[in-house]
């Protein structure tokens, strides 16, 4: 059998999810049944990476932004003992005996940052080159803030990613805490009772959650009903096949804590008709195609300020759910050219990944064959509606998080991340408002808002320190840093970037795990025979 025989790799995953074994390694086995390798597993944490936990760690001088929604103040000085804060003081506190002192004056201290949309790879990557190595993907997270991830769909493997959730959750290894969901296979499970032991099953095997794609309405709303039994969480990406007897509101009334990107949300506010305006020769498995006529869906759909716009806000909020827009994964399709071109891939993109975001209809996610100004002015547009939705539930009270779904369509892990920030801040978000949806919000998604989330008393020891202030510029949070001329010395600088993280009390070098990423893109690089030169 060859991939060229399928039109693209959803067809690929449709035609042969029962090659899986064990319930949660459907996505895994597929790819591997066509040659690409899972990466071996992170190594374990050397002796200089990272320093603690401290039996008592103090930072002094660090403004501080709490993730609550308070205005920054300062400075403070913020007590950890262990892996956890026991105070924030406005004075520095007395020295006591055998303790480490950090000294942040000229930094601002926020929460660990939570990807509420991250995948630690993707296996299909394998069909163009090895597949991102987790060592590689963990400390590009790590290096911009990012300490606890949401991996739906565990498409490594369910096995593989609960492994090195536990290894993070014992320090082991350098890496974010990992909240693996499990990713139901809708296309080989199509009954209630099926669907349900299946959730039981991958529940057993460590998964902390369940990632919808699509599926029957009959095993869709078995798998919320035992996920909400088991006290799991759910996350749903409104697959286009489905999305016409299940969209967001039917899904967030069966118990569904989370919608993925948007889809599912503008056909669940229709006015005029029930199903999307597809030109009638629309193929779904052509991507360009897919995702050129994603771009004309928010037209479709009730104008903003009407009726059943707000209608539909109102009952979204009154149910408690959790928007994950991932503007960022779909900025390329109305600006193709940043993307593509972004200043940090030739010195932090896995040879591999590269190759994998160029066109080819055989890989998920590089469909722009030819793309072209009209698709990009319709995407600017979607854009448009798109965030004022997300701005408007935001206004009514609704929760928001921030995730990236990095390692698609020239989105780079952890940089990815940051641009989400700055496109909430586009969408309408104040700064503080953007923060609390890269922290608080994504906690209380993930029901651990009383251990992670804000620096507050008690709370875990994750925290993000930055030269400068992050809430004037988010642009200072990026590895890459921050363009700036200095006037007086005319001379143009980088500053910024993210200088120290602590996850679960262990501190962090953010520039020393930068460089070795550097290192191992230049030697991957280097093993395929490009020329050193060019680096």
């Amino acid at each position: 059998m060859k991939l060229k025989k399928l039109l693209c790799i959803s067809a690929l995953i449709a035609s042969l999810s029962s090659l899986a074994s064990q319930p949660g390694e459907e996505a895994a086995a597929i790819f591997t049944a066509f040659g690409a390798t899972i990466p071996s597993p992170a190594p374990d944490r050397r002796s200089a990476e990272g320093s603690g936990p401290y039996k008592r760690l103090v930072i002094d001088g660090a403004m501080l932004v709490d993730g609550l929604g308070a205005p920054p103040r300062g400075p403070v000085s913020i007590v950890i003992e262990t892996d956890e804060i026991i105070g924030i003081h406005d004075l520095p506190p007395q020295a006591e005996p055998g303790e480490e002192r950090f000294d942040a004056s000229g930094m601002t201290a926020l929460p660990g940052f939570i990807d509420a949309h991250a995948h630690a790879g993707y296996p299909g990557q394998g069909l163009a080159g090895p597949v991102t190595p987790p060592e590689y993907v963990f400390k590009l997270w790590l290096a911009h803030g990012i300490t606890t991830v949401r991996d739906v769909g565990s498409i490594m493997g369910l096995q593989w990613t609960v492994e090195h959730a536990r290894r993070s959750d014992q320090g082991r290894i350098v890496a974010p805490r990992i909240i693996p969901y499990a990713l139901f296979p809708g296309n080989l499970i199509t009954d209630a009772k099926g669907a349900g032991e299946w959730v039981a099953a991958v529940r057993k095997r460590g998964a902390q959650g369940v990632k919808l794609r699509g599926g029957t309405k009959e095993a869709l709303t078995a798998v919320y009903a035992k996920a909400k039994d088991l006290q799991m969480g759910t996350a749903n990406h409104h697959d286009q096949n489905g999305v016409y007897h299940m969209n967001v509101l039917d899904s967030a009334r069966l118990g569904l804590d989370s919608m993925e990107h948007w889809y599912g949300l503008p056909e669940a506010m229709f006015i005029d008709r029930t199903i999307q305006d597809y030109p009638p020769d629309y193929n779904y498995s052509d991507e360009q195609w897919r995702f050129g006529e994603a771009g004309n869906l928010w037209a479709q759909a009730a104008a903003p300020g009407s009726d059943t716009w707000n209608v539909t806000i109102e009952e979204l909020t009154r149910l408690d759910f959790t928007l994950v827009p991932t503007f960022t994964i779909y900025e390329a399709n109305r600006d193709l050219m940043r993307a593509r071109r972004a200043e940090w891939h030739d010195q932090y993109t896995w040879p591999a990944l590269t190759r994998f975001f160029q066109p080819d209809p055989k890989l998920h996610g590089s469909y722009h064959f030819d793309w072209t100004t009209s698709h990009e002015v319709a995407w600017r547009r979607n854009f448009a509606r798109w965030m004022q939705f997300v701005n408007d539930y935001k206004n009514a009270g609704g929760r928001v998080a921030a995730g990236s779904d990095a390692g698609f369509i020239f989105k780079l892990f952890g940089f990815a991340y940051i641009r989400e920030l700055e496109l909430l801040q586009e969408a309408g978000f104040h700064p503080l408002e953007v923060i609390q949806a890269a922290t608080l919000n994504g906690a209380e998604l993930l029901g651990m808002s009383d251990r992670i989330g804000s620096i507050t008393k008690g709370r875990q020891a994750d925290i993000v320190l930055v030269k400068g202030n992050p809430v004037a510029n988010f642009k200072l949070l990026y590895g890459t840093g921050h363009m700036f001329l200095d006037r007086e010395k005319g001379e143009v600088t980088r500053v910024g970037g993210v200088s120290h993280v602590i996850k679960s009390g262990i501190v962090y070098d953010a520039k020393r795990l930068l460089a070795d990423v550097r290192a191992m893109v230049l030697n991957a690089k280097v093993a395929e025979g490009e020329d050193r030169s060019q680096q």
